[in-house]
């Protein structure tokens, strides 16, 4: 005689048709794969919209519909995948710093299952556990099951129009299982998270449940002593709040993401006949109010169904039932405590009180297969209305990766798992942006320019064309690293160009920029230049392009206008009052051979800029300096050159905090200029302030630099907290992106070492991502003056910043192993 069953002895699943699940009991199950918003991303209107259009779907289905949503959360490890041909040497140990790193995979599920003739009974005796034939009770009808599947479109239409959830519609293909790959259903039953593996386990109902070296634990929602006192769509998550913001998860979070073990939330809600439990619920009034005389327990009885009855009628509730449970497993015996903590943790920050299945965990476990909802004891369920019901519902889910190939990582604000995110092509397309243009606003020792540095990197291994605009030594490293071109003034190594230089032919816009430059030399901030003596620099340029030289420079240009453009002023009869050459060529002076400033525009390297990626132009030595107007406008000539001959290829300018001083020296129109106009060009500009002051006193940014980004990287602003409302006003901050704000870095995890940050999209998403980076990153990024000697030191004794960095990293990673 046979002791156990065989699972196809028992399976409640009798075939899967039509991509529909067919019952043995008769039922007819349609699957979706739902998309959840992400976590830490919703605020509290929107967790209330959310949760409303739950409610409104609910309203569409009949009366005995079962509505099952799975969240399966199982723990697993980052795998990096390493590429040696295009993996950079930051990349590379970008990836294996994440490498292990735990996090949760999430999914979530959605049935709709229409037992047969539209009834549940919900009996313990109807269970294919003890069910003994394998016939279906009734036959089913095939308009009642197209009727059906019409009300399951209605209700993902309805679900899903909000655009805060997405719905897909399983077929048989996720559901079966093939020779190589796990279905869904197979892969419930032996609680398998990797779809790509086929394991097959016993299942074991004696004890206690276990699933081949799985132990498993059940715990349930339905019980009115252990359901939470309040509920609502939303929960106010304190550790992320401030005494003037709340910041908002959702109610059933604690059960969700937030609780960190192998885990799956089965949420029933069984849609009631209103009329027919109105009835049923009458007669139980009033036999509790004939026997209210005899006991008080019978009188809060006959008022708490009075009240339930007065709210369905007066508020017009749906009433339903409702069960939740909760199946946590590990495959270590001794992990079961923690199991059991966590999970009363997460109860308990609902509100609830945790209750341990036993006699019931095999039902209940069984009733959790996709297909099998018609199972679930009825004395498992609670009476509730769907407003209650659709508050128990796990709302979000972990950060997505952006789809687009184009992007820089960043990590997830909860475990830190490494994100692709994309800030400039894909929220384009999408429309959520309509330029890619950047502000960054950090005060200082946020991680700002880290943060830059980071940005810069990933934008220029990526093919980015990066002009670079700093004060404060800020890239050095990182640009060493990447083989860029690094001007900085220096005693002995002034910063040198060469205006004069036509990379092809000449073209009328690099002839406008060395005019705008003969003239800003000649002319003062305040001083204007007359039409004759724009004419007259315009024809001494275009006299001396046409003259044969062996090198063209500065020098010779200024030789030919002394020679060669006076005769022809002569000729023309062109006076001193319409141009004074005199004038000219005496200001001009100090920039010719043997001048005090001969050196800035005669250098003699003939220097790629156009194809060269990375430029760094560092201003710090000369932000005061006489010189500083004539190199903004080369720098601005060198990115404009970019612009016009660079076609199909990304361009990026950043301007540190150097455009404090650039703004000053009259280049404000050119900035203005720059934003508007370098979308055009497949471009963007990026402004990076630490003050906000500089905003409020500078109206380029309040009114040119803000409005024409819609992209905001914002770090830590703590320090503003008490005069926050002026910040959020000049930025243009919703209520929503100013509780993330402030919610930055109030609750790391202490065992790694991040700063965060948030990220703004055209006002219409927000989100916090960390900011973790490789002991090797860190060294390249680092603007800590002590690190950045140690740094050059490193690479000047070792031949290469790379070398440098290699060698610096392993040594400090021997010098804390020893430590601990």
């Amino acid at each position: 005689m046979r002791k156990y069953k065989t699972l196809q002895d028992v399976f409640p699943v009798w075939k899967i048709e039509q991509d529909c699940l067919l019952g043995k009991d008769g039922s007819v199950t349609v699957a979706y794969l739902l998309t959840l918003p992400e976590i830490f991303t919703l605020s509290a209107a929107e967790y209330t919209l959310q949760h409303s259009a739950w409610v409104s779907a609910l309203q569409l289905l009949p009366a005995g519909t079962l509505v099952h949503k799975q969240d399966w959360l199982l723990r697993e490890r980052y795998q990096p995948r390493f590429t040696d041909t295009e993996d950079s040497f930051l990349a590379h140990h970008g990836k294996r710093h994440f490498g292990e790193r735990p996090f949760l995979q999430h999914e979530t599920y959605l049935f709709l299952t229409m037992p047969p003739g539209y009834r549940y009974t919900g009996s313990v005796l109807g269970s294919w556990l003890v069910r003994g034939s394998v016939v279906p009770p009734e036959s089913l009808d095939e308009q009642r099951v197209n009727d059906f599947l019409d009300n399951c479109s209605q209700f993902v239409r309805v679900l899903t129009e909000t655009g805060l959830t997405g719905a897909r519609r399983l077929t048989a293909t996720d559901l079966e299982s093939t020779d190589d790959r796990a279905g869904l259903l197979e892969r419930y039953c032996y609680l398998s998270g990797k779809k790509e593996q086929r394991v097959i386990s016993d299942i074991r109902f004696s004890e206690d449940v276990r699933v081949g070296e799985k132990h498993v634990r059940l715990y349930t929602l339905c019980e009115p002593a252990s359901l939470p006192a309040v509920c609502g769509p939303r929960l106010s998550l304190d550790q992320y709040s401030t005494d003037t913001t709340t910041f908002s998860i959702g109610f059933a979070a604690p059960i969700g993401l937030l609780l960190d073990s192998n885990h799956i939330v089965n949420q029933y809600i069984i849609v009631q006949d209103t009329t027919m439990l109105t009835r049923s619920l009458e007669k139980k009034r009033l036999k509790f109010q004939s026997l209210s005389a005899y006991s008080r327990a019978n009188a809060a009885s006959r008022d708490a169904i009075d009240r339930f009855l007065q709210e369905a009628v007066a508020k017009d509730r749906r009433p339903v039932k409702m069960h939740v449970n909760i199946i946590a497993f590990t495959d270590l015996t001794s992990g079961l405590r923690e199991l059991h903590n966590n999970v009363a943790a997460g109860l308990s920050r609902m509100g609830a009180v945790i209750k341990q299945e036993t006699a019931g965990a095999p039902m209940l476990f069984w009733a959790g297969i996709p297909g099998n909802a018609a199972g679930l004891p009825a004395e498992y369920t609670f009476d509730t209305f769907g407003e209650q019901a659709c508050s128990f519902l796990v709302s979000e889910t972990n950060y997505r990766s952006s789809l687009s190939p184009f992007g820089l990582r960043l990590s997830d604000r909860l475990t830190g798992l490494p994100l692709h995110v994309d800030l400039s092509d894909e929220p384009m397309e999408k429309g959520i942006i309509t330029n890619r243009n950047k502000f960054v606003l950090g005060p200082s020792g946020t991680g700002k320019s880290m943060c830059c540095n980071h940005l810069v990197r990933s934008y220029v291994e990526q093919g980015t064309h990066v002009v670079l605009v700093d004060i404060g030594h800020s890239y050095r490293g990182l640009c060493s690293l990447l083989g860029g071109y690094y001007f900085t003034y220096e005693e002995k190594n002034p910063i040198r160009f060469n205006p004069f230089v036509f990379e092809g032919e000449t073209d009328s816009e690099k002839k406008e920029s060395i005019k705008t430059l003969l003239l800003a030399l000649w002319k003062k901030d305040d001083e204007t230049f007359t039409r004759s003596e724009y004419v007259a620099v315009s024809s001494a340029l275009d006299g001396y392009l046409k003259q044969e030289t062996e090198s063209r420079n500065f020098n010779s240009f200024y030789e030919y206008v002394r020679t060669g453009f006076t005769s022809q002023l002569e000729k023309e009869g062109v006076t001193s009052k319409e141009f004074d050459l005199s004038n000219f060529l005496y200001v001009l002076r100090p920039y010719y051979r043997g001048g005090e400033f001969d050196y800035l525009l005669n250098a003699t390297e003939n220097l790629d800029l156009l194809s060269q990626r990375l430029i760094v132009f560092e201003l710090d030595t000369i932000k005061d300096h006489p010189i500083f107007p004539v190199v903004t406008l080369i720098i601005m000539e060198v990115f404009l050159s970019k612009m016009r001959r660079l076609r199909g290829v990304r361009k990026m300018i950043l301007i540190e905090e150097a455009w404090k001083a650039i703004a000053r020296q009259g280049m404000a129109e050119y900035i203005k200029y720059l934003f508007k106009t370098v979308r055009k060009f497949f471009g963007e500009a990026i402004v990076v302030t630490q003050d906000v002051d500089d905003i409020v006193h500078s109206p380029i940014v309040k009114d040119t630099i803000i409005n024409s980004s819609d992209c905001k990287i914002l770090l830590d602003m703590s320090k503003y907290v008490h005069r926050f409302d002026q910040v959020q006003a000049l930025l243009g901050l919703s209520d929503k992106e100013k509780t993330l704000l402030l919610s930055l870095n109030k609750a790391n995890d202490p065992a790694y070492r991040y700063k965060e940050l948030l990220v703004c999209l055209g006002g219409a998403q927000a989100k916090v991502y960390r900011m973790e980076f490789s002991l090797e990153e860190y060294l390249a990024y680092t603007t800590e003056e002590k690190e950045k000697l140690q740094v050059l030191a490193y690479a000047e004794q070792y031949g290469s910043m790379q070398e440098g960095i290699r060698v610096l990293a392993n040594t400090l990673r021997e010098q804390q192993k020893q430590r601990a």
